[in-house]
């Protein structure tokens, strides 16, 4: 006989979560993990003695780490995704019939905490990893990540700076007690010559099919650039672009990642128009001091090429941290048809003729630079002087001031080569991967508030929950019977022995073949 289920609702049910939700649930494991009642203690100084009572803070940060377990990033759809399981509702205390907080509720609250609280909790999770063993400090893998902006394109506005700087000084001096400084001056000329660059491809204004606004004023195209334009909707918020994608709003995420069990040992974020080098020093000495409040020294630290800059070495150099970094593409350890003497600190040419150094220089980026140059008289009767100078005068030679730090590197990677390539796969296999579950899985792709102090609760959130996901998983794995574990290791053993064996064979083989005596023609008998 077919069966048919009808609801037949009731008026009393006598039902407790804890009995709807088994033991192995993910959120009650989770929540025997980690006790989080140090919360309290942290968040204390943001209220008051009186009024009306917030938010449970362990409330606050059970519901954000829902979001970021199930890759949420609306505040509306987490409290409605809350709402909706039983599972959860356990997690954050909540019984059936009980109404969750207001989706604005968690968004002022995470306003209303400072990033010193997050921190706090990120802390926690990772001293938890280290006490399980998954954090040994040998080496740390360091690499960055654009995470979207909260803020479109067409938000955009140019920067309002006066055409005459001069002008604009001279009001300053005669209208303010405070007399302008030559640094503002110049930077105000700086962001014309900036302005002048970005719109020197951009098309004329003597065209018929110019565009005019209401008030019968040009309306240029727009040239998208941090110098010249900045979003009021999110102004910590950076205009950049990777290869073949357009330019977005975005921050600079930053991670450093122990290649023991791929735990993240330092999270920040930071301004994207920033270089992956100019972020080195924060990631390092964040990643430094936590690892150093567990008793862990900071072992070697590995990085891609984009970290490579004069400054970072410096600070790498300055703090003795061991670090393998690959130079930057344009470094040339040596310069073709000439040779460095350091001890005179000069280029000699092929001819013979010197080019000592003359001074230093500074870039528009504000790069120190050292100019080495020939005298007129060595270059007039030179053999070479077309294909070396040209139409020039004298030779030029420019070296970055840090050359000595780009070449003790090159020395390190090249003297120690084999060596050197496995710490560029241990890096990529350490760092990469988490850097792609955390964006794709873990909601760090696009920042859901504003400011770079929001930006960097958001990065934290998510790396410790990346973190915490490991744990539980660590501390929850089933040990292997003893029967698998022989039975392992008696696969390992024999494919060594096959790997000898088929090694040993080759060997034999090619030695057998190849070698001169078999190439000899026998003897004809007669």
């Amino acid at each position: 006989m077919q069966g048919r289920k009808e609801l037949t609702p009731k008026m009393l049910y006598q039902v407790h979560l804890q009995d709807l939700i088994p033991e192995q649930n993910f959120y009650r494991l989770l929540d025997k993990a980690i006790d989080f009642h140090f919360l309290y203690k942290a968040t204390a100084q943001y209220y008051g003695e009186q009024g009306q009572e917030s938010i449970d803070p362990v409330v606050f940060f059970k519901i954000c780490l829902v979001g970021y377990l199930n890759n949420i990033n609306s505040d509306r759809r987490l409290i409605e995704y809350c709402s909706n399981c039983l599972d959860v509702r356990l997690f954050v205390r909540y019984d059936i019939d009980e109404a969750l907080p207001w989706h604005s509720t968690i968004s002022r609250t995470r306003q209303l905490y400072g990033e010193e609280v997050f921190m706090t909790l990120f802390k926690k999770v990772l001293s938890l990893c280290i006490e399980k063993g998954m954090v040994r400090g040998k080496r740390q893998a360091v690499d960055s990540a654009f995470n979207k902006a909260n803020a479109s394109m067409d938000s955009l506005v140019e920067k309002e700076v006066l055409e005459d700087a001069d002008y604009y000084a001279e009001e300053l001096n005669e209208n303010s007690e405070y007399k302008v400084s030559q640094t503002r001056k110049k930077l105000v000329e700086q962001h014309h010559d900036w302005k002048t660059e970005a719109y020197k491809t951009m098309p004329k204004s003597n065209t018929k099919g110019d565009k005019m606004d209401e008030n019968g004023n040009l309306i240029r195209p727009k040239y998208l650039s941090n110098h010249t334009h900045y979003s009021p909707t999110d102004p910590d918020a950076r205009v950049s672009v990777k290869p073949g994608k357009a330019r977005q709003l975005n921050y600079f995420g930053q991670l450093a990642v122990d290649d023991e069990h791929h735990v993240i040992t330092g999270a920040c974020a930071d301004f994207a128009d920033k270089r992956d080098s100019q972020c080195l020093e924060q990631i390092v000495e964040l990643t430094k001091e936590n690892l150093n409040e567990n008793n862990i020294e900071l072992g070697e630290v590995l990085a891609d090429a984009g970290y490579s800059s004069g400054e970072a070495l410096k600070y790498l150099d300055e703090n003795n941290i061991d670090a393998w970094i690959p130079n930057f593409g344009q470094y040339k350890p040596e310069r073709e048809g000439f040779v460095y003497e350091k001890e005179t600190d000069k280029y000699i040419c092929q001819q013979g003729k010197e080019l000592p150094f003359r001074k230093e220089a500074i870039t528009p980026r504000g790069d120190s630079y050292k100019i080495y140059r020939s005298s007129r008289k060595d270059c007039n009767d030179c053999p070479l002087r077309t294909s070396c100078i040209g139409k020039s005068r004298e030779k030029t030679l420019r070296d970055t001031v840090h050359k000595p730090l780009y070449d003790n590197m090159h020395q390190k990677l090249t003297r120690n080569e084999q060596y050197a390539k496995r710490m560029v796969k241990v890096r990529s296999k350490t760092v990469e991967p988490v850097l792609g579950t955390l964006i794709n899985f873990t909601n760090m792709k696009r920042v859901n508030t504003r400011g770079i102090a929001n930006a960097n609760k958001h990065v934290l959130m998510a790396a410790l929950t990346y973190n915490l996901k490991k744990y539980l998983k660590f501390i929850t794995q089933k040990p292997k019977s003893q029967a698998g574990v022989v039975a392992t290791m008696e696969g390992k053993v024999q494919t060594s022995l096959k790997t000898i064996f088929y090694a040993f064979k080759n060997t034999f083989l090619r030695l057998l073949i190849f070698t001169k005596p078999n190439f000899i023609p026998k003897p004809s008998v007669a």
